[in-house]
């Protein structure tokens, strides 16, 4: 079973080279212009270039340091708030309209104003991060700590759990998978949003690497952002799966996993 598994498994990745020749294909067929089309390989000649002069080091420390930051507020506070309305009546009477108002809004809209208040800095880059990527953790915390069975808690409190220990050793393990689904969600929003910020709001990092790239009509430079930032897009979806793993050992799912293996 494994070896037919993962041999579908990495022919999933053959679309990227297929992808990858057609590139520098169609941008060396003369059908579009350099300018609109630059060939993969002088894009990746500009990502080494930057990556030696150690531009593309100082802008990917600070998207990460913005995007990993606003990740964790978003998480600690997405995840207390979560199981306060699962499980406090008035703190879901009080939070649930915000929440239903708030999710399918698009948060960046708040950009203009948190600037105002807080200025075009780290600062404000991390609130809006956050305040972005906190609503996915909120929403997969409260429906997974609301679906505990209620058989678990009874018995834990019939044993003498009082509720710190009932939250802590029942309802947070039980909702733990959905919890950490709501945080696959928001740590790649989490970055989407440190890249619009700065390339709207300027300073470092590769959205405004992207943006100074684009004024000055280097399109390679372009190019070159959207080739970073997917690339650590990657990394870090991948990173949070094998966390997730990591966090569910004794989850089924992770048990299953293992047995198709």
């Amino acid at each position: 079973m494994k070896g037919p598994r993962d041999a579908w498994a990495m022919a999933g990745w053959a679309t990227l080279p297929v992808l990858a020749l057609a590139w520098e294909g169609v941008a060396r067929s003369g059908l579009v212009r350099p300018f609109l089309l630059p060939p993969l390989t002088a894009v990746l000649e500009r990502v080494w270039t930057d990556a030696a002069a150690g531009d593309l080091w100082r802008d990917l420390a600070s998207t990460l340091y913005r995007a990993l930051v606003g990740f964790a507020l978003a998480a600690s506070i997405g995840t207390v708030l979560g199981i306060l309305i699962a499980r406090d009546r008035i703190a879901r009477w009080f939070f649930d309209p915000l929440i239903s108002i708030g999710f399918p809004m698009p948060k960046i809209a708040f950009m203009p104003v948190i600037a105002l208040w807080l200025g075009y800095f780290d600062t404000s880059k991390i609130v809006i991060v956050a305040f972005d990527a906190v609503f996915p953790v909120i929403v997969a915390t409260a429906a997974g700590a609301s679906n505990v069975e209620r058989e678990l808690i009874w018995s834990a409190r019939n044993l003498g759990a009082g509720t710190r220990r009932v939250l802590w050793e029942v309802v947070l393990p039980a909702a733990l998978p959905q919890i950490v689904t709501g945080l696959q969600v928001s740590l790649p929003v989490a970055l989407i949003v440190a890249i619009i910020t700065e390339m709207m709001m300027g300073g470092t990092g590769l959205g405004a690497a992207m943006t100074r790239a684009s004024r000055f009509a280097d399109s390679p430079g372009v190019f070159a952002g959207i080739l970073e930032i997917a690339l650590v897009g990657l990394i870090l979806v991948k990173g949070m799966a094998l966390v997730r793993r990591r966090l569910l050992l004794w989850h089924p799912e992770t048990l299953a996993e293992a047995t198709v293996a």
